[in-house]
């Protein structure tokens, strides 16, 4: 069977052809003193731009893809959330709502004999889960509507096989990488901009704590009752445990994803339940990228995939990617992953041809050459990134991105943190290896451009990453720089 899996839609019902690429795309109603320039600046293309969020063409585009792809040969679509713009957070709940309702519309009228699966993300309005269950009340049966209308998760039991979906809100998780909103609202949304009041908050802080404690009783529960009836399980949530692997750096603020004890106590819900766990899907990072959780003795035990999205923007100009959509091929009976077909669409050629097309971008195990989908053949793929053929990274690096060209090569310290991010979800011991392994996978990966210190050496690094930060060492060790890996939270 086949399901598919899309991600980080973010549709910007401002975005217009005639806005200006370096404000969202928005064409404004007032000028910006200061904003004018002889130079003529490029128009943002019919599906899209790299530095906006997706036109309404581009998400009508991705899902008429899917269905003629595929046709109705779908088991099920996984939605993992962000579908309102990066710039929705001023607009009235009503508005927001009915951007969502939109967007629900669209994909229930192209697959209205399969069920959707949608998951919460941190842009997908402020307002109830009661409203949102009402929603999406076609796609979710009544026991899995009890504990959404309470938090915004639910699990369902697919009917032909003995898989369990558990769909989770990370948004109880979540580490928030923006101390200060002002500074972000001053740059996105100018005041004049919005005539409706700001959408209000429909939780405390303490009714939220509360709330995510519950879902961490109920998701135990769950993985309890599925290992005991012998069910296999695919977590499905929109924010990843770990980090991002296109931040540079130990442990930067903006880098993290969840608060440092939901990571941990995420990593070990995974291990406890592995055996049941066929597979975890993630979105949030706008890149293509996978993880591993390892068991005490250092052995691969799960994995993670992250898809990527389907708007180009990720905050921070430099860390876009083309638009994807993600086709799975699993086992109906078991839930076995057997493999993907990764699809793309080269945004600047789809804006001068004025067609979206659509077309594969790889296969998962012809790709990367794995035998089959588990922690065992991912872990040793990841292995590949520390020797001396670079060239398995290279087709890794040119994927993340979905074959977004920045100009600029992930060399040294970026190729490490791409390998640490991936093979170490714990903090600490990202921490750890950015530390331990930095040294001998230069020293084991002569190509890279940068030369080895002694070990001696490595208090002097510690030194100077304190002053001058990660871009700051990188410019003095090799002179190097890193593709994609921006201080910019998403």
């Amino acid at each position: 069977g086949y399901f598919w899996h899309i991600s980080d839609l973010h549709l910007d019902t401002f975005y217009s052809t005639e806005g200006d690429i370096y404000k969202s795309c928005w064409q404004l109603a007032h000028s910006v003193p200061g904003s004018s320039s002889n130079a003529v600046p490029e128009a943002p293309g019919h599906f899209g731009n790299y530095n906006c969020d997706s036109p309404w063409s581009l998400i009508e585009s991705a899902v008429k893809t899917m269905k003629a792809k595929q046709g109705d040969n779908v088991e099920f679509v996984l939605w993992t959330g962000d579908a309102l713009s990066h710039s929705a957070q001023p607009l009235s709940e009503q508005k927001q709502h009915e951007i969502l309702r939109n967007i629900t519309d669209l994909l229930g009228r192209s697959f209205s004999s399969q069920f959707i699966f949608p998951v919460l993300g941190h842009e997908d309005g402020t307002g109830s889960y009661q409203r949102l269950g009402e929603l999406w009340r076609h796609w979710l049966p009544s026991e899995a509507l009890v504990t959404f209308d309470q938090g915004g998760y639910y699990s369902i039991e697919q009917t032909k096989s003995r898989l369990r979906i558990v769909a989770l809100n990370t948004n109880f998780m979540r580490l928030d990488p923006d101390p200060d909103p002002r500074a972000s609202l001053s740059l996105r949304w100018p005041a004049e901009y919005f005539g409706e009041p700001k959408a209000s908050v429909s939780s405390t802080i303490g009714d939220d704590e509360l709330l995510a404690e519950q879902q961490w009783l109920w998701l135990e529960e769950v993985l309890t009752k599925s290992r005991d009836k012998q069910e296999t399980v695919y977590i499905v949530g929109h924010m990843p445990p770990g980090v991002d692997e296109r931040h540079l750096g130990p442990q930067q603020h903006n880098q993290l994803v969840f608060t440092e004890r939901n990571n941990r106590r995420y990593l070990e819900m995974v291990r406890k339940f592995a055996s049941v766990i066929q597979g975890q899907f993630f979105g949030h990072l706008h890149s293509d990228t996978f993880r591993l959780i390892y068991d005490a003795k250092g052995n691969p035990i799960s994995w993670l995939m992250i898809a990527p999205s389907v708007v180009p923007r990720k905050a921070g100009i430099g860390s876009s990617n083309n638009p994807a959509l993600r086709l799975y091929k699993f086992d109906t009976g078991s839930g076995q992953v057997l493999d993907y077909t990764q699809f793309w669409l080269d945004l600047p050629l789809a804006n001068r041809a004025h067609e979206p097309t659509w077309q594969p971008e790889y296969n998962l195990t012809h790709y990367y050459a794995l035998p089959e989908i588990s922690a065992g053949a991912l872990h040793n793929f990841a292995e590949r990134f520390t020797g001396t053929d670079l060239s398995w990274f290279t087709r890794y690096h040119r994927a993340n991105a979905v074959r977004y060209q920045s100009g600029a090569a992930c060399q040294g310290l970026c190729m490490l943190n791409h390998y640490c991010a991936i093979t170490r979800l714990d903090y600490d011991e990202f921490r750890v290896c950015l530390e331990k392994e930095q040294l001998p996978l230069q020293g084991r990966a002569p190509g890279l451009g940068y030369t080895a210190l002694p070990a001696s050496w490595s208090w002097l690094l510690a030194v100077f990453y304190g002053l001058c930060g990660i871009s700051g060492l990188l410019e003095w060790w090799g002179g190097g720089r890193c593709n994609n890996c921006h201080n910019q939270r998403i």
